[in-house]
């Protein structure tokens, strides 16, 4: 008998024949026949419930033979209990190396089915037609399809590891590059910082002796007229003083204060001109506005009457002076200016506007409520809904100041930017020729929403660029 059969047959007897499992709590009956204690009991108890068995009080059949058994006279099978214990650690006799359906060892392998198979099964007519391999063949086949596998697999694993490896390194390096930068930024931003501070301290010293200088000379001035206000108001009590004396005695001392009068030179100095030389001038604020730079487009149905747009990217007309629109409710009637399509409620915006001014005319750039008068002719003040500098060429439009009157350039210059913080509630405006700062205006809020204002001289006083779109007043 080879071990094969050996281990087969030392299964068989250390199997159950009731839940065909390893014994477990192995007891014997009258008969000779071993059963697991628990199997054996319930065996009986199923049997209880039968009817139309005659049974004796306390006797029970035995499972193989039938033969009636007193279930007091169950007596435990120690070395059976031993013998399954040996057969269930066997290597070559665990439960998986039997067939589920036969208790046969399985010995074979179906290929269709990619399962092992029993002798038993190998002549079922489930596997008949199947092509059956001894389960060694296959297990060989097998060994060497997942030493093929492991191979890939360890090679996949070596690529892995080493593109594993080269992504540490990446990390490593662009940790250490993100660090520079960080770091470069910083130190960028701090000697900007330290520039700008000494830049603010440079234009506040100049600011400061032109105030000295002018100051001086305003002081000087304001001297030399006190003096002369004083001469002559003792000059005049002396002459009021001889009018009021007899005419003798007028005519005895008249020719004194008379050469003095004739000698009297009085002096008026030249005006000193008010007007600041120092320009607020931040480095490189131009550039950082241009970052909430946006495209203002004009909007044809507000513009005057008799204002042209020219769209220079379509090369066409944007509207047609005196159409059928004239008297639309969006159109602007008393001033020659529209606004843009687009109304800010929120946010910073920057955009800049060229210019080229040949007449004497007054023009405005800035913001203006989208709910202002087009009709009639309203100061252009922040009361009304306006947030504009004006542009003069010349001192001829030059306003009336008052609380009313916008801001106005008299030189002004050929590209202006603007800036609106509306949560700040700033509206700024730049020289973008130089980057100097024209002139803010601050206030707590807006109520509503603002849009682009521009404002055109009368025919023949110059264009104004906006975006792409040339705008000018037809005469």
């Amino acid at each position: 008998m080879d071990a094969v059969e050996l281990a087969r047959r030392l299964q068989e007897e250390a199997t159950c024949s009731i839940c065909l499992d390893y014994f477990i709590d192995p007891v014997m009956t009258v008969c000779g026949h071993n059963f697991c204690r628990e199997c054996i009991q319930l065996s009986w108890e199923k049997g209880k419930g039968k009817k139309g068995r005659r049974k004796r009080r306390g006797s029970f059949p035995c499972p193989e033979c039938r033969e009636i058994s007193p279930q007091r006279n169950l007596r435990p099978n120690r070395l059976l209990t031993k013998v399954a214990e040996m057969a269930r650690q066997h290597p070559g006799l665990q439960k998986r190396d039997l067939c589920k359906i036969h208790q046969e060892l399985l010995k074979l392998f179906c290929q269709e089915d990619q399962s092992p198979i029993c002798v038993v099964c190998r002549e079922s007519r489930e596997h008949r037609l199947h092509t059956v391999f001894p389960i060694d063949e296959a297990i060989q086949d097998y060994k060497e399809k997942l030493e093929e596998n492991m191979e890939y697999l360890r090679e996949e694993m070596m690529k892995t590891e080493a593109v594993l490896a080269r992504e540490d390194r990446t990390m490593k390096e662009w940790q250490e590059k993100v660090k520079n930068q960080r770091d470069h930024i910083m130190m960028e931003f701090e000697k900007m910082c330290i520039f700008l501070a000494e830049e603010e301290q440079r234009l506040l010293q100049a600011l400061k002796k032109e105030e000295d200088e002018t100051s001086e000379k305003l002081h000087e001035n304001k001297a030399i007229l006190d003096e002369q206000s004083c001469s002559l108001e003792m000059l005049i009590l002396e002459l009021e003083d001889k009018r009021e004396h007899s005419a003798l005695q007028m005519l005895q001392d008249m020719n004194h204060p008379l050469d003095r009068v004739k000698n009297l030179r009085t002096q008026y100095p030249e005006a000193i001109p008010i007007g600041l030389k120092t320009v607020c001038k931040v480095p490189g604020q131009i550039e950082v506005l241009r970052c909430f730079q946006v495209d203002v487009v004009p909007d044809p149905a507000t513009a005057y009457p008799y204002l042209v747009l020219y769209e220079s990217r379509q090369r066409c007309y944007l509207n047609c002076p005196v159409d059928s629109t004239f008297h639309g409710k969006d159109r602007f009637l008393a001033y020659p200016c529209m606004v843009g399509q687009t109304a800010f409620s929120a946010g910073r915006y920057y955009w800049e506007v060229g210019m080229n001014l040949t007449g004497e005319a007054l023009w405005a750039l800035g913001v203006c409520r989208d709910n202002i008068s087009r009709k009639e002719r309203v100061p252009k003040s922040p009361e009304n809904g306006f947030w504009v500098v004006q542009l003069s060429k010349g001192k001829k439009y030059l306003p009336m100041l008052s609380a009313a009157t916008p801001f106005t350039l008299l030189e002004p210059p050929s590209h202006v930017g603007i800036f609106l913080d509306y949560e700040a509630g700033d509206v700024s405006f730049y020289n973008v020729n130089n980057g100097s700062h024209l002139h803010t205006y601050s206030q707590a809020t807006f109520l509503g929403p603002l849009q682009p204002f521009f404002c055109l001289g009368a025919p023949k006083t110059g264009q104004m660029v906006i975006s792409t779109v040339t705008a000018w007043v037809k005469g």
